[in-house]
């Protein structure tokens, strides 16, 4: 068994929502905050993308699956709150340039390996092997060959920018910004990113810029009347209809609140040729295996944990930012 060996730049990640460590993640200056909201829109979906899903124009009723999916995928390998949104980012960025053969069903859950794997691999500092991802029961089985094309589609469509900008980036900068500077309880640091998480399966959610998610939850968990006028004060973040976008997402995190739909799991030809080359194989039972591979026969599933470095992994390399 080979052993990961981390990179010595590897960033400090989240452990888990409910660490304690939440706590010691390096707070954003001021000059890094101003650089962030205004490279966030590099990493966004097309401008059409929401437009499209509203009207009809763009047939993704499987997104909530997916979601609820790389969730549950997300969960059992305790990664942070950073890979999970940075997953579904890929997700929508990708879903909103690219159109996949329709009546391939297998094609959303491929999808959504990928995404979730190179996030992690952005993030993450012990990393399982790709094919060991798919975990919770999914419809389909890929071999490690056929996710790696996966991948390598995802990434070229994104034009390799894979360091985005989630919500769970500025949140922390939000709560000081509210708190008086001061460093916010766990437990509103927790409920705040919970609440984040959970704005992903929201599509209403992706009218609002990252930062602007993280300020209206930050002002929401707060419940302070002042958190407004604290969070408009910052002069990079007071632009002209600044404030009524963000009442408006408080608003709609209001009414999902109340709703209670605030929870998360309970919740054309390929340039590679993995959309259309795949060839299906069956195993026992109703699970479906695409591709092939030796290697995966010989595969063992990993046992659910709270840390993934309790299994080791071969070296991996850290995607970079572009």
């Amino acid at each position: 068994m080979q052993t990961h060996e981390s990179d010595g730049d590897e960033a400090l990640i989240f452990d888990n929502i409910e660490s304690d460590n939440l706590v010691d993640f390096p707070v954003l200056s001021e000059e890094s905050f101003v650089l962030m909201v205004e490279r966030e829109r590099q990493h966004l979906p097309a401008d059409d993308y929401l437009c499209r899903l509203r009207t009809g124009d763009l047939d993704l009723s499987f997104r909530s699956d997916v979601l609820d999916w790389i969730w549950k995928a997300h969960s059992h390998f305790g990664f942070g709150e950073f890979s999970f949104c940075l997953s579904i980012n890929y997700l929508d960025r990708f879903l909103a340039v690219y159109e996949l053969p329709r009546g391939k069903t297998w094609t959303v859950q491929l999808l959504a390996v990928a995404c979730l794997s190179l996030a992690a691999k952005v993030e993450e500092i012990s990393v399982p092997l790709t094919v060991d991802l798919q975990v919770c029961d999914p419809r389909f089985v890929f071999e490690g060959k056929t996710i790696q094309k996966m991948e390598l589609l995802v990434l070229s469509t994104l034009k390799w920018r894979m360091q985005a900008y989630t919500p769970c980036t500025f949140i922390d900068y939000f709560l000081r910004k509210i708190n008086d500077n001061q460093l916010p309880s766990l437990h509103i640091t927790s409920r705040s990113r919970q609440l984040i998480l959970s704005t992903t399966k929201g599509i209403d959610f992706l009218e609002f810029r990252p930062s602007e998610v993280s300020a209206a939850v930050a002002i929401f968990v707060s419940g302070r009347t002042e958190a407004i006028e604290l969070v408009m004060a910052i002069p990079s973040f007071n632009h002209q209809g600044q404030k009524e976008r963000l009442v408006k997402c408080i608003e709609l995190i209001q009414n999902w609140n109340l709703k209670g739909d605030m929870g998360i799991g309970s919740m054309p030809q390929s340039p590679n040729g993995v959309l259309e080359a795949a060839c299906f194989s069956y195993k026992s039972g109703d699970e479906q295996t695409i591709g092939s591979c030796p290697s995966s026969s010989t595969t063992t599933p990993i046992t659910k944990r709270r840390r993934v470095e309790r299994h080791c992994y071969p070296k991996r390399r850290r995607l970079r930012h572009t």
